[in-house]
């Protein structure tokens, strides 16, 4: 028995789940899970379901594609282990704990390697027996940097996401475009407040309350791509700036193993800079 995801992405009209489901009856396929979601506004219609039987999946999505709108966007996708390269500068909580996932077999994805601007990591990743590559910035400006970096990536054939475990340097449209969709970060804030550089600081000079951390997708506009997690934690006037960071970490390192999570399960639909997590 053969497993697959179906991701539907579609304009909404009258009878799409009844369509879908006639194809999925036709084809004696047994429906795991599914979730359904309608934004009204936008008149934007998603499905995610996870099928079981013996098809050929290329019959079932020619299928797809004649009976649901011509400006669907399906696929048909079997389960598999995800190529992923992690990049970092220098601290080692967020890119930690992934390689600590990795090891114990949570994470359905096949580390490439970890790429860092900083050797001070390379004990840390070597402890996995997993390649790392330093690409110091020392002497080049950025685009002369991100070449060398985007010569390093293209040594693997396939790479399904970029994840910047604190990779703490802002990348180029030409960096962003080269991977578009496939670069997730974590932001040190609860977006959209706090861009930027410190938002730890900005945070105790405002005096919050919460403090919380943000992955989504890169994209040109800094800090702004779409959300796919986020997580919050209460603090108050006793934690100084460098209290709110040391506690920050903790949330940053679980809702990027979180939101990795997600997009190797095929569980996000990214449009108008936002986001659905099925």
């Amino acid at each position: 028995m053969q497993e697959y995801r179906i991701l539907i992405d579609s304009h909404d009209e009258k009878g799409l789940v009844y369509k879908v489901s006639s194809v999925l009856f036709k084809y004696d396929l047994n429906i795991l899970t599914n979730n359904e979601f309608v934004d009204k506004v936008n008149n934007k219609f998603f499905m995610r379901s996870v099928v079981q039987g013996d098809f050929d999946p290329d019959v079932l999505l020619a299928e797809l594609v004649e009976a649901l709108p011509k400006d669907a966007v399906i696929d048909v996708i079997a389960p598999r282990k995800k190529n992923i390269v992690l990049m970092a500068t220098k601290e080692l909580h967020a890119l930690g704990d992934i390689l600590i996932r990795y090891e114990s077999g949570e994470l359905d994805a096949n580390i490439l390697g970890v790429i860092s601007n900083y050797d001070s990591l390379e004990p840390l990743v070597s402890k996995f027996n997993i390649p790392f590559i330093h690409v110091s910035h020392e002497g080049l400006d950025r685009a002369d940097h991100e070449s060398k970096i985007i010569e390093a990536l293209s040594e693997y054939k396939e790479i399904d996401y970029i994840v910047l475990a604190k990779y703490m340097r802002i990348l180029t449209p030409r960096f962003v475009e080269t991977y578009k969709s496939k670069i997730i970060n974590i932001h040190h804030s609860f977006l959209p407040a706090f861009i930027g550089a410190n938002p730890y600081k900005q945070a105790y000079d405002r005096g919050v309350k919460i403090i919380g951390a943000t992955s989504h997708f890169v994209n040109d506009n800094l800090d702004e791509g779409p959300i796919i997690a986020q997580e919050v934690i209460h603090v108050d006037h006793a934690y100084g700036w460098r209290d709110m960071q040391r506690s920050g970490r903790d949330v940053e390192k679980v809702v990027l193993s979180r939101a990795l999570k997600l997009a190797l399960e095929d569980r996000i639909f990214v449009y108008a800079n936002k986001t659905v997590i099925f």
